[in-house]
């Protein structure tokens, strides 16, 4: 259900706007003031946001500014409301870096298709994994691309958990799921803390994550994380298994296995010298340090210290 939160006072003055919207699947978070919807935002990110221009004076912009920045909602539509005469008198856009506008008063069915239309121009230009909400495949290939192309040293690191799949199959898929959302959290919260600029974090999909982080500070940035990591794990896993240091499931080839307890491998590959010309080979590099990497036990990263790239 894609969650709304709505901030001001007389956006959904007709009644009929938050059936409508209700009526369409929408869930419907309302505050009255910006320090309300901050908190909210910070606590729990929505989906969407419509915002009144003007509340709480410059406070809105303060709040535009910071949904934009959250890396775990990066793609977020923000629609503006604002008052025909503010559109006649003009606005600097720059000031107000948002995806749509709609004007006082608010018709419900206006509300209702810019929704719609924000929603759907969202998942159409990107491609947010249904689970973690994190940016999806196309916009790590556009990451990556983008590292290749910055003048500043980047890293891009290759996030895997491993022994995931028998741990999937033994405790089930929900439980899996919420193992992908907390190391999709953990790595968010991380990067966020340690490197938020120039940063971004994608999930590739099932186990697989990228994030980006200036080479500077990778390194720190996969000690936290894989710490995080291991500071946590054992809330996944039932105490008798942590005790005996993993568990039994079935193998690829269907023999009961012992398996040892999660962990997580990151491959490390730094952009900046020029060896590589696309991310297809940056994902090729990945592959191959990652094979190295999970050989390990436990939790471990391993920075990629190769002068040249070489496909084989």
């Amino acid at each position: 259900m894609t969650r709304i939160l709505v901030a001001g006072n007389d956006i959904l003055v007709r009644p009929e706007s938050r059936v409508m919207l209700e009526a369409k699947g929408y869930h419907i978070i309302t505050c009255l003031d910006v320090q309300a919807a901050t908190s909210h935002f910070l606590d729990d990110p929505p989906d969407i946001l419509v915002l009144e221009k003007g509340l709480g004076g410059k406070g809105d912009r303060g709040l535009i500014r910071m949904v934009s920045a959250c890396l775990q909602k990066a793609n977020i539509p923000i629609l503006l409301v604002i008052r025909q005469e503010e559109m006649i008198a003009g606005i600097d856009w720059c000031d107000y870096p948002v995806d749509d506008i709609i004007c006082f008063p608010v018709a419900p069915e206006t509300l209702l298709i810019r929704v719609q239309l924000a929603e759907a121009r969202m998942n159409r230009v990107f491609d947010n994994n249904p689970l973690s909400k994190l940016p999806g495949n196309t916009s790590i290939l556009k990451a990556i691309q983008s590292a290749l192309e910055s003048e500043k040293p980047l890293a891009v690191c290759y996030v895997d958990i491993d022994n995931f799949k028998p741990y999937n199959d033994h405790y089930g898929f929900s439980q899996g799921d919420d193992v992908i959302l907390m190391v999709a959290r953990v790595i968010v919260n991380v990067v966020d803390e340690i490197a938020r600029e120039q940063s971004f974090v994608g999930h590739i999909g099932g186990d697989d994550y990228v994030f980006i982080v200036t080479e500077d500070k990778a390194e720190e940035v996969c000690k936290r994380v894989l710490a995080n990591f291991e500071a946590v794990r054992n809330m996944f896993i039932e105490p008798e298994d942590v005790k005996r240091g993993g568990f039994v499931e079935k193998d690829r080839q269907g023999r009961e296995t012992s398996f040892g307890l999660l962990s997580i491998s990151i491959a490390v590959i730094p952009t900046n010298h020029g060896k590589f010309e696309h991310f297809g080979q940056v994902s090729a590099a990945a592959s191959q340090l990652k094979h190295k990497v999970k050989a390990l036990d436990g939790n471990n990263y391993l920075v990629d210290q190769r002068e040249s790239y070489s496909p084989g």
